[in-house]
């Protein structure tokens, strides 16, 4: 493949609302999905690391972002998720992508990533260029807001049932375990020289409980042989002459106010970490594949 187009540490990847991201690209039960990638982060890191042809993976797949915006770009694609509703899910938004001339391919699997070397094709084990992805952050997540006559209520927040294998309800250990799983198959799925993307957040338990979620997982994926290329900030607001304009749920700003309100000084998250790594060219047996 070529040399990956040169990319910056930032990402501007929400200078458009996420609303405005999906409107008319994504079927509108997409919203009902808590933990959306941004389509224009997932478009950007597809452009700048692959080539039309290419097989882009993403073994946590949701609503389906990874894929749409692959088959868009004229990538073939391969997609995983544990939870039949978001796999119909994904699939209705490839159907829409390729009515509306999407000249790529992709393919839709409901099953546990951490066996991803059992669900995936073995046509394409060892051919994948990158892997994108990003992990659950735990139960429940961003959310759509509806007001009542007793004030607001949050629905679509839960990353589905409490079934087995669910990496958003197996805690934060379980989470790192099952995502340690799905980095190893995934390592086995790349070519050699290929990338794989992670977005990812820190996340706040309590006020006083602040996780480093992105340093976790890149420990992770140091751990199954991955190597770190770049580590990169995927911004979550707008820059507007100079000035950061955010796009914070209202549960966001709340929370950001209680904790103030308690003397713990939060700030509104306004990106995500990007984890760049790559598969090595060498084999483990030393030479060159």
């Amino acid at each position: 493949m070529p040399e990956p187009i040169p990319i910056t540490s930032l990402w501007l990847t929400c200078q458009r609302p996420a609303r405005d991201q999906r409107r008319g690209r994504y079927v509108p039960e997409t919203s009902t999905h808590p933990g959306k990638m941004l389509p224009d982060c997932a478009a950007h890191a597809i452009a700048s690391y692959t080539a039309p042809g290419d097989l882009v993976l993403d073994p946590m797949v949701g609503a389906g972002t990874t894929l749409v915006e692959a088959i868009h770009l004229g990538r073939h694609a391969l997609g995983v998720d544990i939870e039949p509703r978001f796999t119909a899910l994904a699939e209705a938004n490839v159907a829409l992508a390729r009515s509306q001339g999407a000249t790529g391919t992709a393919k839709v699997i409901t099953g546990d990533a951490t066996a991803l070397l059992d669900l995936a094709p073995a046509s394409a084990v060892g051919k994948v260029e990158l892997v994108l992805t990003s992990p659950p952050y735990g139960r429940h997540a961003h959310g759509l807001v509806r007001t009542t006559t007793t004030g607001v209520s949050k629905r679509a927040h839960a990353y589905g049932d409490r079934q087995r294998g669910n990496l958003a309800y197996a805690g934060w250990s379980g989470l790192l375990d099952g995502f340690t799983a799905i980095l190893a198959a995934s390592y086995q799925m790349l070519r050699p020289g290929g990338t794989v993307i992670i977005t990812c957040r820190p996340v706040r338990r309590r006020p006083d409980d602040f996780i480093d979620l992105p340093g976790e997982f890149l420990a992770v994926a140091q751990q199954v042989g991955l190597i770190p290329v770049q580590r990169a900030a995927a911004m979550l607001a707008a820059v507007r002459d100079g000035q950061i304009v955010h796009r914070a749920s209202m549960f966001a700003m709340m929370a950001v106010r209680k904790s103030r309100e308690d003397g713990i000084p939060v700030h509104l998250v306004a990106h995500e970490d990007v984890l760049v790594l790559r598969r090595d060219v060498v084999s483990p047996a030393g030479t060159a594949p």
